[in-house]
């Protein structure tokens, strides 16, 4: 099992090696020289006040922007090595609290084929893994509401359930000044955790594990209080019209709706997700009891994925309603598919529970499990090849954005000391990335953030220029 990790695992470190090559974009140009100028806090504060509330967005924004371009470059890999930490963690935490054994290898392959899909199988891998903003609003949050079941899974005494249920309130409340979307997604998981709890959690543990689910809807309503009432949120719903009337109009309520079937198609149609099915189904033809007996399909399984899914669709689309003031129609489109991601982790954690319930039914009714298992195997690494596949080529676009990014930094820096306070700029889109003078020139954005950057006056459109 540990060999078959091999192939997630290289495709997650070749695109960490990528991540050299990224450059600023889009917001970024406006981060870097507020935190320059203001260090950590003066973000928090634009945040908090000005931008949209989201503090915890701000600091950690400002954790990879207080080191300039080299936090972006440094970005995915240490972002790429936390997914896999964490769902390595909560997988063997989880099998063991399950009281099941499992091949040496095998949570490391669930944790590797979770991350790969997760991180590469979208529309626009840079706006998922590359683009430090995004996923630090979009992909990291999910991922971190994961980690809070890392203190459940290892409570075993009085004092380790308080820390769990402590951990819970404070993470949720962090997550709701850091992702509206995954806030949602967390309390339509806690809900469904809450009502299911009764049928499938032992009575001994029923209140621990319902005092933590109300620990963490609690943290999440305190920490959604101080993003709704923070002026930075009233200026943004301003801003883009996203109003609660505007949010709740008919129209907008439909559009929503259609927005988010178009974007359910695309997510199950992407064929790559199969790796997530036949990696649960190994866990199921693999994974023994403790005591060395085959464990049978838990009766509560179905419902368990079920009311999951129910949970998905509905987190869904209200991610969906809250981003199309935002987006408008293109919330569908592979250019916004970063609001996808504070769901799709959900997504790829429930095809793995479907395919383990799937690999114990086998398992039971069938005597022959080798076919089935070399199937897995296969498309274990198959599901590796697409990604691979476009990774080379977004590897190849960012090394030739970086030399032109970096030809013009030097250009705009030296210009700048020589006493320039006008200087032309030339865009350098890669995945649909915002640049200064788009929309033909019309739109200046982010050339403001720009010129504050190199210290100019304005910087012009070098492309008309030439």
């Amino acid at each position: 099992m540990t060999a078959l990790a091999l192939p997630p695992l290289a495709l997650l470190a070749a695109a960490s090696w990528f991540g050299r090559w990224v450059r600023p974009g889009a917001d970024d140009w406006c981060f870097l020289p507020r935190v320059r100028d203001d260090g950590v806090t003066g973000l928090v504060g634009q945040f908090y006040f000005d931008d949209n509330g989201r503090v915890a967005n701000a600091l950690l924004v400002g954790a990879y922007a207080k080191f300039q371009v080299a936090g972006h470059q440094w970005f995915p890999l240490v972002s790429g090595v936390l997914v896999l930490a964490v769902l390595w963690a909560v997988a063997v935490l989880a099998l063991r609290r399950a009281g099941l054994r499992t091949p040496r290898g095998l949570p490391l392959l669930l944790a590797a084929m979770t991350t790969v899909l997760f991180l590469f199988a979208t529309p626009n891998t840079y706006k998922t893994f590359y683009w430090p903003a995004a996923s630090v609003s979009h992909t990291l949050p999910p991922v971190l509401a994961c980690a809070a079941l890392i203190p459940l899974l290892l409570a075993r005494t009085r004092r380790g359930r308080a820390l769990a249920i402590a951990v819970a309130v404070l993470m949720a409340a962090f997550l709701a000044t850091l992702s509206e979307e995954t806030a949602i997604v967390v309390v339509m998981v806690l809900l469904a955790a809450l009502l299911l709890s009764g049928r499938v959690v032992p009575a001994a543990e029923r209140r621990f594990v319902r005092l933590w689910c109300a620990g963490g809807i609690a943290g999440t309503a305190a920490g959604a209080l101080v993003l709704i009432t923070s002026p930075g949120s009233m200026n943004r719903r301003e801003r883009f019209g996203a109003g609660t009337t505007s949010l709740l109009a008919p129209d907008s309520l439909t559009a929503s709706l259609r927005a988010f079937a178009e974007i359910t198609v695309t997510v199950v149609t992407t064929w790559q997700y199969v790796g997530a099915v036949a990696v649960g189904v190994l866990l199921g033809l693999l994974c023994r009891r403790a005591a060395g007996t085959t464990p049978r399909p838990p009766a509560h399984g179905p419902l368990l994925i079920a009311a999951g899914l129910v949970a998905l669709l509905v987190s869904g689309y209200l991610c969906t309603v809250i981003a199309y003031p935002v987006f408008g129609d293109r919330v569908s489109a592979a250019s916004a598919n970063r609001v996808w991601n504070d769901y799709l982790l959900l997504y790829v954690i429930l095809l793995v529970g479907a395919g383990t319930l799937l690999g114990l039914a086998v398992r039971r009714y069938t005597r022959r499990t080798a076919p089935a298992k070399a199937v897995c195997v296969a498309l274990c690494v198959l599901v590796c090849a697409g990604p691979a596949v476009a990774l080379t080529d977004l590897d190849t676009a960012m090394r030739a954005r970086a030399g032109k990014w970096d030809a013009q930094d030097r250009r705009l820096h030296e210009g700048a000391a020589a006493g320039e306070r006008v200087l032309p700029y030339e865009r350098l889109v890669i995945s649909q990335m915002l640049e200064p003078f788009s929309q033909g020139g019309r739109r200046y954005w982010p050339g403001g953030c720009v010129a504050d950057l190199y210290r100019l006056d304005r910087v012009t459109d070098g492309t008309r220029n030439r």
